[in-house]
């Protein structure tokens, strides 16, 4: 018979391996919620920085925060701090200014685009830095799902956005700074051996453990991560993400967890930066409402947080989000924290949640429908979600974070195969899905037949520039280049 020592011992080792990270000790974690406590303390700690400054974020916007930001860096690299900072180049294309990183490289800030297309790689943009993460001279480091702007400290027209982050110390800012100098080698020359410290150099700064997950295209490390733990989950697994458009596997292991008897949650945004996703996650209720996961939307401007916890033992925090474009294509930057005290953190931040949420729950007909939270009511080991009455918003947010309309095409492609294959049930929420697939074949199809050439000369173009890619893409390997 197997013991409770045992049993901790097999899923410690199989969380390990899904995440492709080990377990590390010593450390002190705090939480925090959105823009106002994050942003001050990331500026703390730049502003205290004297050896190195490392800075990943997929958007930096040229506004009123971004310019603040940039303040900060530039001063201290003015005062011989060796500053690097990593941006997406997709990420950045609407949202900064070619002022805004020739004012950080004149004050002596290495700054770096990720991924610009190259027309020999058609496909690579779709590979994305979609990491959030600050890391200080091996002393402290901050994880979070939070990009760099007005978003999310809010304007005189808009709330902030809510969101969530970490603050690292201890040996665990050793992976983080591994984290980016992984990256930050693709993108040329790499980091020098003195700003990469190891665990073993770094001080004992409290008891907690975490994995460092630096997640990188087709390796889904987060995706194992993340069915893993719903399969681990004994009592509560609450969960919070901005661009949720579950695969079967990942939503197959929440029902399951659900019929075992776990108390399943999902906070996704009501009010979006990407109604297209939103469509997509909406799509995908019925199934996760049929097998007991409890669905709540968020009544304010953006839920952009992508965290998690579970049995208030293990919680998640970063920038991966639930779908395949950040599980399968982006490079993503999250902890998973073993501490009651961090999970019970968390724990309270989804109650306070709760509080300005509406409840999504099938009917008596079994139609989906917003409910008010006390008429659904929370059990009794859970907390009452709040805000009555507040219904679907569907109030279009500005812009964050960008190409996640991948994933809904994911979704789009699922939901019409679901309808030509029989491979499964539809329900009344598809049904959008499905009039926008049948209007696009269709639209497709009349094109074919009247105007035969204009989709004739774009196909044969696209053929002509991916075969060139692929001959070139030979060439380059027999000659030993990447």
């Amino acid at each position: 018979m197997r013991t409770a020592a045992s049993r901790h011992i097999a899923a410690d080792l199989a969380l390990s391996r899904a995440a492709g990270a080990p377990l590390i000790d010593g450390n002190a974690v705090r939480v925090l919620r959105d823009g106002a406590e994050n942003y001050p303390a990331w500026l703390d700690a730049i502003a205290g920085a004297e050896r190195f400054i490392h800075f990943d974020s997929y958007i930096l916007h040229d506004d009123r925060t971004g310019r603040l930001f940039a303040d900060a860096l530039a001063a201290r690299a003015r005062a011989g701090v060796r500053v690097r900072v990593l941006y997406d180049w997709v990420g950045a294309v609407r949202a900064t200014s070619r002022a805004y990183w020739y004012r950080l490289r004149e004050a002596g800030v290495e700054v770096r685009g990720f991924n610009r297309p190259v027309a020999w790689r058609p496909l690579a943009w779709l590979s994305r830095d979609h990491r959030k993460m600050l890391a200080v001279d091996g002393r402290v480091a901050y994880v979070s799902g939070l990009c760099v702007g007005d978003d999310w400290v809010g304007t005189a027209d808009m709330p902030p956005w809510r969101d969530t982050g970490v603050e690292i110390l201890g040996p665990a800012v050793a992976d983080i700074h591994a984290a980016f100098a992984e990256i930050w080698d693709t993108t040329g020359a790499p980091l020098p051996p003195d700003e990469q410290p190891a665990c073993a150099t770094l001080p004992r700064r409290g008891s907690v453990a975490l994995r460092v997950i630096g997640s990188t295209p087709a390796t889904a490390a987060m995706l194992r991560l993340d069915v893993l733990v719903a399969g681990l989950a004994r009592e509560r697994l609450w969960i919070t993400d901005a661009y949720f458009v579950g695969v079967p596997g990942y939503v197959q292991a929440l029902t399951a967890a659900a019929a075992d008897g776990v108390d399943v949650r999902l906070l996704v945004p009501g009010a979006t930066d990407l109604p297209l996703v939103r469509s997509f996650t909406r799509a995908g209720y019925r199934g996760l409402l049929e097998g007991g996961v409890r669905v709540f939307e968020w009544n304010g401007s953006m839920v952009h947080a992508k965290s998690a916890v579970a049995d208030g033992l293990w919680g998640r925090v970063g920038s991966t989000n639930l779908n395949l474009q950040s599980w399968m294509g982006n490079w993503e930057l999250d902890v998973a924290i073993e501490d009651a005290g961090v999970a019970t953190d968390l724990e309270r931040m989804f109650e306070r949640d709760l509080e300005q949420c509406t409840e999504v729950v099938l009917d008596t007909r079994r139609r989906i429908q917003p409910v008010p939270p006390q008429a659904a009511g929370g059990g009794p080991a859970s907390p009452a979600p709040g805000a009555p009455g507040r219904g679907w918003r569907r109030r279009r947010g500005r812009r964050g974070s960008s190409g996640k309309a991948a994933a809904g095409a994911l979704r789009l492609g699922n939901t019409v195969g679901a309808a030509l294959t029989a491979r499964r049930s539809l329900g009344t929420a598809e049904a959008p899905t499905l009039v926008t697939g049948g209007t696009v074949l269709l639209g497709i199809a009349a094109l074919a037949v009247w105007w035969p050439a204009l989709l004739a000369y774009p196909a044969a173009g696209l053929a002509l520039w991916l075969g060139l890619s692929l001959l070139g893409a030979a060439w380059r390997a027999r000659a030993g280049r990447t």
